[in-house]
């Protein structure tokens, strides 16, 4: 509730129109029935009509004959339709118009919050349930909001104001529909639990489809590659059919809701008509008064009916309202201090003070490391594969927190730096350089959107990346494939060099950016990487020790701790462990 409040809140007075609205729709609908019991009782009856309502025949119709009080049945029957279609059309359009903006300020919010959880969170989480959260249960609250809740504010008011009228005109049949509907609403509230634990279930199963499907295309090159389509298909199958058993077994508890409605309804109307015939033979009730009567009672079990049919509807909504709260409950992990100083222009000085680190709390992945960088340094990290090297120089931009110990830029605590104002002054070059939709213009530009032309130009042509840029059909306009597939690895590589080079950042971090490399494109690389290093501080994870061979100091991690730190030459003359790596790595590459 308190989320649905906070949604609402900004569009509090189209929602007092809406209510305003729909207080005038339900008047009409209340009065629909009555043209029909003045026929009854005035046109075919004998009983005369209320002295407001005569006083209208002979201005309007110029006469006080039984046709002219049907003529005015007639018109009567025609302005509260017209009346009730305007009603119906603003109140509709008003709940639509919130229903859309409240979900997207939802899905809009609960993609920033996403955006700023840490690294942890996707460690631990799948995107494919993330992204079914941002669609499918974001979409049941918009469909929520642009219509159920309209339909359930049109009952709730209706069975209120017709229970009033009702009682009006015949209090002691009133009693049966008040005996019932409890009955009615304890049943309802007994099968919503199964309802909504059975629509939960759905979505969950629902939620696996997307993850296999988008774990599936999103490694298409390595399932053709081992031609495990069949495989593939074969998980999708077992999901697909998990989501149908599910979806079978919510309909089947839902499906029993109308009929037993139906019956209840069936039942309380018969004993009405039976009662009031009687009473009309007794000359007690006017067949128009039983009229309207039983239409308010088909109508009153109508709301009741339709709320037990949104049982599904609303425990559909319930659960995206859980999942999507649960999204936005996930606790950021990266907090930023109160407080916290703008880093300004950094200088690049780093030091590791003892830092220990885990990603479950349990596990160590590094162990007190400590060493320092001079601004301007250009720093190597080696060590065998799981050795903490990623993890390492993840602690820098702060995508974790150190366990124990501190990281220091420039002499002060990651931790007591604005964040972002931090991390827009480091720039990354990956394994992989990750490419978005959109054209290599936009990529080249991503991490500095305002750059000219001419500065994306430069950084492209330092990277070694304009030529092959110029002979693309669009030169910088050309749109680069899902993920940048359609680019070479070399390509994707030099385009995320030129990204590094237009933020102009102070500390690079270079997380082996050649590894995957032929030997041609590793030189026009290792180029441009050359040009991008100059006056920066340059902390480059290492496979292939050529990269590293100038770097000013080289650290060495062995199971998360720092066992050897120098230059290239002094370690080769340590005959340590960079000694044994630089050995294992060149006799391999001579076999």
């Amino acid at each position: 509730m308190r989320l649905i409040r906070e949604l609402i809140r900004p569009y509090a007075w189209p929602v007092a129109g809406i209510f305003a609205v729909l207080v005038v729709q339900i008047a009409m609908s209340l009065a629909a029935p009555w043209p029909l019991k003045i026929v009854l009782d005035s046109v075919v009856g004998d009983r005369p009509l209320p002295p407001w309502l005569k006083g209208l025949l002979q201005p309007m119709l110029g006469g006080e004959g039984r046709m002219h009080v049907a003529g005015l049945a007639a018109i009567m029957l025609v302005v509260i339709a017209v009346i009730a279609a305007i009603a119906t059309y603003i109140a509709n359009y008003l709940t639509e118009t919130v229903g859309q903006r409240i979900g997207n300020d939802l899905r809009t919010r609960a993609y920033h919050h996403i955006q700023q959880l840490s690294l942890n969170f996707f460690d631990t989480h799948r995107v494919g349930p993330i992204l079914s959260t941002l669609t499918d249960d974001v979409d049941t609250i918009q469909d929520f909001a642009s219509a159920s809740t309209l339909g359930i504010a049109t009952d709730l008011l209706t069975i209120v104001g017709m229970l009033s009228l009702m009682l009006w005109l015949q209090w002691d049949f009133t009693l049966v529909a008040l005996a019932i509907a409890p009955l009615l609403l304890l049943f309802v509230s007994r099968i919503r639990k199964a309802v909504k634990a059975a629509t939960h279930e759905v979505r969950k199963r629902e939620s696996d489809i997307v993850a296999v499907a988008e774990e599936g295309l999103q490694s298409i090159r390595v399932v053709k590659a081992f031609d495990r389509e069949e495989l593939q298909e074969r998980q999708l199958a077992i999901a697909g059919q998990a989501a149908v058993d599910a979806a079978l077994n919510a309909r089947r508890v839902k499906s029993v809701v109308s009929p037993v409605v139906a019956v209840v309804v069936a039942v309380c109307t018969a004993l009405v008509l039976w009662r009031g015939s009687a009473l009309i033979l007794a000359g007690v009730m006017t067949a128009g008064t039983l009229t309207v009567f039983i239409s308010y009672l088909a109508s009153f079990f109508k709301p009741v009916q339709d709320l037990a049919k949104l049982t599904n509807t609303i425990a559909m909504a319930s659960v995206g309202v859980e999942r999507v709260s649960a999204l936005l409950d996930a606790e950021t992990g990266i907090e930023e201090k109160v407080g916290a100083v703008d880093p300004d222009t950094l200088k690049g000085a780093l030091s590791f003070d003892r830092v220990a680190f885990s990603y479950d709390g349990e596990k160590p992945v590094l162990r007190d490391v400590s060493f320092d960088v001079e601004p301007g340094q250009q720093v190597g990290i080696v060590g065998h594969t799981g050795s903490g090297k990623s993890s390492l120089v993840s602690l820098i931009p702060r995508f974790y927190d150190p366990s124990v110990g501190s990281v220091r830029i420039d002499g002060v605590d990651v931790r007591d730096y604005k964040l972002h104002e931090m991390r827009r002054q480091i720039a990354y070059v990956l394994q992989d350089t990750v490419l978005f939709r959109g054209t290599v213009r936009d990529n080249i530009a991503f991490g500095r959107p305002d750059a000219s032309h001419d500065e994306i130009v430069e950084a492209a042509k330092l990277a070694n990346a304009h030529e092959f840029i110029s002979d693309m059909l669009q030169g910088y306009d050309s749109a680069v494939g899902e993920r940048g597939m359609t680019l070479s690895g070399g390509q994707r590589q030099r385009i995320g060099i030129a990204r590094a080079i237009l933020r102009d950042s102070p500390i690079l971090i270079l997380d082996e950016p050649t590894a995957a490399l032929d030997a041609e494109s590793e030189h026009l690389v290792m180029s441009a990487m050359r040009r991008l290093m100059k006056g920066r501080t340059v902390i480059t994870i290492a496979h292939r020790l050529s990269t590293i061979r100038e770097s000013h100091k080289i650290v060495v991690l062995e199971e998360g701790r720092v066992v050897e730190e120098g230059t290239h030459g002094a370690l080769l003359a340590l005959g340590g462990r960079y000694a044994e790596l630089h050995r294992i790595q060149y006799d391999a590459e001579d076999s």
